[in-house]
């Protein structure tokens, strides 16, 4: 059978019930024989019991030892032990976070930065948690801290920084797949905080005022085109129209007049100079 199925399966045997049961039997049975006998067995009795005895919670399990050998699985609610012979290493379930210490490293294209994170994981299997490794939220941390190296350097920094969910996937992927053997489940790894040089910093400051600026200047071309065909369209439409610009004259004439500072106004009638131009054309021919 193999090792991680035979942790997996494996029951803690019912032993140190029968022995506190005939512990008990053995004390009411010394009351019968001798009255000292028995408060001093009732004495041992309850020191046994508040050595043997102990309650664990939903959320933990307790992995059981007898003479240092692997004896099941424990919990949860009420759990007895033999004392001195049985030894008990108590597991939490419940999700734990871990937190990355920020970690040096050179992105694919020759970067520095610095990027730390949190780790969400939780025990599946308290067996192999215990016996599997020997302190297996340290090697978690560890496992952590070097795929998050190994995965960061793989990347550029534009895709670090744009694919920053992706990348924590992929470093969650990898570490799940190495903690699975120790019985640890990673339900999710954040990327918290990206530092990077301040030289990178004023680049891209720049870089981004560059990009601004070129789409300022877009965005005005374009303005100033759909202005002009609209002024064309207008124009065409004023021509085209008898009395247009006249009116069109009178129009910023009002607006014009609207401001207080100080102004002449020599106002001509448009037909007056068509026919002005007219008659000079005339004398010309």
């Amino acid at each position: 059978m193999d090792e991680q199925m035979e942790y997996s399966s494996r029951r803690a045997s019912g032993l140190p019930g029968i022995v506190l049961l005939a512990f008990a039997l053995i004390v009411l049975v010394s009351a019968f024989v001798s009255s000292a006998l028995f408060w001093t067995l009732f004495t041992v009795f309850i020191i046994y019991v508040l050595l043997a005895v102990r309650v664990l919670p939903e959320y933990k399990r307790g992995v059981l030892f007898t003479l240092g050998r692997y004896d099941g699985v424990v919990g949860p609610g009420l759990v007895v032990i033999i004392p001195i012979v049985q030894s008990l290493r108590v597991v939490d379930l419940r999700v734990h976070t871990l937190d990355i210490l920020p970690q040096e490293v050179i992105t694919k294209d020759n970067v520095s930065v610095r990027v730390n994170g949190v780790v969400f994981y939780r025990v599946l299997d308290p067996a192999k948690a215990v016996l599997k490794v020997n302190d297996y939220v340290y090697a978690t941390s560890a496992i952590a801290q070097t795929t998050l190296r190994d995965v960061v350097g793989g990347v550029d920094l534009d895709g670090l920084l744009e694919n920053r969910d992706e990348v924590a996937a992929e470093i969650r992927k990898i570490v799940d797949q190495k903690t699975d053997e120790w019985g640890i489940d990673i339900t999710e790894i954040r990327l918290q905080d990206i530092t990077l040089p301040e030289n990178m910093k004023r680049a891209m400051a720049v870089q981004a005022e560059a990009e601004r600026e070129k789409r300022a200047v877009i965005i005005k071309a374009e303005g100033e085109l759909v202005a002009a065909e609209n002024y064309a369209k207008a124009a065409k439409t004023l021509s085209s129209t008898p009395g247009g610009l006249t009116l069109r004259t009178l129009q910023t004439i009002n607006d014009i007049s609207k401001d207080p500072s100080q102004k002449i106004y020599f106002i001509l009638p448009i037909e007056l100079l068509e026919s002005w131009s007219k008659a000079r054309e005339k004398g010309k021919k």
